[in-house]
């Protein structure tokens, strides 16, 4: 595939088409870890260390083990068929860093938001932003060790999401898991797209 967008010969029409989708959700929630166990290129990362200057600010209860943050966002790239490459552009979780969030937002076909069940209120920024953009979205649980196990009907019900937005479980650590997650984004904007150009009033 690289070979092919580099042969100047090829004609852009029999290139994949690419799709840029955003990774969300709460501080520690796994964003980092789905780009990363998916992308097959070395994803772009830009975590830094939390230091002493995040105390009283970063709120770490729930994952007292992290020591790094996300301060402008995670890049990794996924190709899941022949016509179709997802760009994946993970967003930062502190609420200091969302002044990035628009710009990363721009052309996205949709997002991921992942769920911690140890600190689900930290979902409600990600869901609120998505949805005053009109942003199409699913929640996905992500099954952190020790993480008490919701039934995902509770986990709607406590997000208070509309009946069309997809919940599943995932493992961001499992490629195979990551990827589903990432379809079923994939179908459920385009059925969003679809939906939108057979009421366009709507």
């Amino acid at each position: 595939m690289d070979s092919e967008r580099s042969d100047p010969g090829v004609e852009r029409a029999n290139l994949p088409t690419a799709v840029k989708v955003l990774v969300a959700g709460g501080f520690g929630a796994g964003k980092t870890t789905l780009v990363g166990s998916v992308s097959e290129t070395r994803p772009l990362r830009t975590e830094e260390v939390l230091t002493e200057t995040g105390i009283g600010v970063d709120d770490l209860a729930g994952v007292e083990d992290k020591n790094t943050t996300t301060v402008a966002m995670d890049f990794g790239r996924i190709t899941i068929g022949p016509d179709l490459v997802l760009y994946l552009f993970g967003t930062p979780g502190q609420d200091r860093f969302w002044f990035v969030w628009d710009e990363l937002a721009l052309g996205a076909l949709g997002a991921v938001v992942l769920a911690d069940t140890r600190r689900l209120a930290d979902c409600f920024p990600s869901i609120d932003y998505f949805e005053g953009r009109g942003t199409p979205f699913i929640v996905a649980v992500n099954c952190f060790d020790g993480a008490r196990r919701y039934h995902l009907d509770e986990v709607r019900q406590a997000l208070d999401l509309d009946e069309d937005v997809p919940v599943v479980l995932c493992d961001a650590r499992e490629r195979t898991s990551s990827k589903e997650a990432l379809i079923t984004l994939l179908e459920h904007a385009m059925k969003a797209r679809e939906a939108r150009r057979a009421d366009p009033a709507g």
